[in-house]
């Protein structure tokens, strides 16, 4: 719709090409394998369209991972699969002969690990936090950190204030609200009626209102934390804003100095800076984009 503005990015060269033009760079990922059930030939149609990264899960298990957050409400087990399926190998085996970056982030700790283990190509966590700092089942503890980093992956740092900033009691009022209205998790608002998902919206408000709320540098603890343990090179940012994300001081993209003002601050420097908004991914994309050539060559 507009040309002269947005353009979207196939390859990891378009979006360096793109931004030096002076338009908005548009990437498509997919934010949960279950949109391929179990047909291994929708990757090559979906890479087709332009996605290039894929989260093999989201709440709930699929037919490809066990997810971090079983939905009840799904009739999910604790663990489906121990991890990853088989078919689930599968998946990240053609994603990687694909070139479409395999993302584990909302997936079970043993599917991201074993995804990082089967996977030839590098692989990202597109948006998770550290669970050193806040230990919800989203983010990711430091052996998660270590592995992805040996194989050279990024995990993205989120700015979801439940997961930069969750104090045990809040966790236990929010655990409470949830069973009060009988669902699991956040993955179930969906399946609330109107009146129910009212009083939802009021309780959390309330909850809310008794703890304070995850700011900037709250946020830039996680990257320290991360960048600490992983190093400078796998590291990243995300916002998620439309997934729920936003803290104060970066609750949407007019704020995104405040964040890169807090990493000066704390004496980044600027090419550190600018891997961590950008150069660590386009690596990894560029890593993943070399491997599926070879892996086609090698079938030719």
């Amino acid at each position: 719709m507009y040309p002269e503005q947005i353009e979207l990015a196939r390859s990891a060269d378009d979006v360096s090409r793109i931004h030096a033009s002076g338009k908005l760079v548009a990437v498509i990922g997919i934010e949960n394998g279950y949109v391929i059930g179990k047909d291994l030939s929708l990757l090559a149609k979906y890479h087709e369209l332009g996605a290039r990264y894929i989260t093999l899960a989201h709440g709930g298990h699929n037919d490809i991972a066990d997810s971090s957050t079983p939905q009840k409400g799904l009739g999910d087990s604790e663990e489906e699969h121990g991890g990853l399926s088989d078919f689930g190998r599968e998946v990240v085996a053609e994603m990687n002969r694909l070139g479409i970056m395999v993302d584990v982030s909302h997936i079970s700790k043993k599917s991201m690990l074993q995804a990082v283990e089967a996977s030839k190509a590098p692989v990202i966590g597109s948006h998770s936090s550290t669970r050193a700092l806040a230990d919800v089942p989203r983010n990711m503890d430091d052996e998660q950190l270590r592995a992805l980093a040996a194989k050279g992956g990024v995990m993205q740092t989120v700015a979801l204030g439940a997961f930069v900033k969750n104090p045990p009691e809040k966790q236990e009022a929010m655990k409470k609200l949830f069973e009060e209205l009988g669902i699991s998790g956040m993955g179930e608002l969906s399946s609330l009626s109107e009146a129910n998902r009212a009083v939802f919206d009021q309780k959390q408000k309330e909850v809310d209102a008794r703890f304070p709320a995850a700011t900037v540098p709250d946020f830039v603890d996680h990257i320290d934390h991360a960048v600490e343990v992983m190093g400078i090179d796998h590291v990243g940012i995300s916002s998620d804003f439309d997934g729920g994300g936003g803290i104060e001081g970066w609750n949407n993209a007019s704020e995104t100095f405040n964040v890169t003002h807090e990493l000066v601050r704390r004496g980044y420097t600027e090419e550190q800076i600018a891997k961590l908004w950008s150069g660590n991914l386009l690596r990894v994309w560029r890593e993943v984009e070399r491997v599926a050539r070879e892996l086609q060559s090698a079938t030719e």
